[in-house]
């Protein structure tokens, strides 16, 4: 394979999910990627899924393709140890990615006394400092209660702020070592992860959103929103989702099920436009309606017949 990261050299020294994430996704691009953990592992080292054998299938699929090393990090020792490793000789080494306190003998200034050129990213709870972690940032989000069918917050189990949060930090790294290799000077990059909730939200509109309509998300199960998508029940007991963005996914629904007749009818009699995004949201609750004796009359198998081929999604 191609491995356009090879050569680089990353030392980690994390826990939990974005910092490692963010390592991973740089060592499958090629980078060697060496962790530091303390001697008997990390605090996440048994979490949960765990094997038959009690070893944590979480932490083996978010460590692949590195390279680890525990050490005496509590003794002066084990400090200069793990110093040496980050500060190693070369042009594509002295890069250090953690979301652990960055104090002491691993701080940035202590660790750039060492190696001028030290690019260190670093992620952080909230932007002041605080701990935060991906569950608390989410129900500061708001999205656990505009989940669900009602307004219970929905805590989401997809923890989704820090895989997003080590996005950020693996494209952040390569920004920094670019500026190092255009500059030859290092940089601390700092991400906080309640700010890569907020730039989330902003950039899919959500607060402008509030800003400009004052209007604020409902919670509406599984109906998708300003358009039409929802699930069905089918004959054998599955589940479907349907949806349909585009007019010419509409089009398609109302094909591959015989109900373009009925569709027809559904836009003059709320006076809604059933060919835009708008009219179908409108509507959903009557285009349901329709649907729902389709999917509950066929099984999975023959509705992916009927919807194979087609612009159905």
């Amino acid at each position: 394979m191609n491995a356009p990261l090879a050569g680089l050299r990353i030392v980690e020294i994390s826990a939990f999910i974005a910092a490692p994430l963010g390592a991973m996704t740089l060592a499958q691009l090629g980078a060697e990627v060496i962790r530091i953990d303390p001697l008997g592992g990390n605090i996440d080292y048994h979490r949960w899924p765990l094997a038959p054998n009690g070893n944590s299938i979480y932490w083996a699929s978010l460590n692949k393709g590195k390279k680890s090393v525990t050490l005496a990090l509590d003794t002066p020792e084990g400090q200069r140890l793990a110093a040496d490793i980050i500060c190693a000789p070369g042009a594509d080494a002295g890069i250090v990615i953690t979301n652990l306190p960055a104090k002491g003998w691993m701080s940035y200034e202590a660790l750039a006394k060492r190696r001028s050129d030290l690019i260190m990213m670093r992620l952080i709870g909230n932007y002041d400092g605080s701990a935060a972690m991906d569950y608390t940032i989410n129900c500061s989000s708001g999205f656990p209660i505009a989940t669900g069918p009602n307004k219970e917050p929905v805590n989401h189990v997809l923890p989704a702020w820090d895989v997003s949060a080590g996005i950020y930090l693996s494209t952040g790294l390569l920004a920094a070592e670019r500026v190092r290799r255009i500059e030859g000077r290092g940089q601390e990059v700092v991400v906080a992860l309640s700010d890569v909730m907020l730039a989330t939200i902003a950039n899919l509109g959500y607060i402008a959103d509030v800003q400009i309509n004052g209007s604020s998300r409902e919670p509406m199960g599984n109906d998708l929103y300003g358009a039409f998508g929802r699930n069905f029940k089918t004959a054998d007991q599955r589940e479907v989702m349907l949806v349909a963005i585009s007019d010419r996914q509409w089009q398609a629904i109302g094909k591959a099920t015989g109900l373009t007749s009925k569709f027809d009818m559904i836009g003059p009699l709320m006076n809604v436009d059933l060919s835009t995004e708008g009219g179908r949201f409108a509507a959903r609750h009557v285009i349901a309606a329709v649907l729902e004796p389709w999917f509950a009359e066929r099984t999975l198998t023959h509705i992916k017949a009927a919807f194979e081929r087609t612009s159905v999604l």
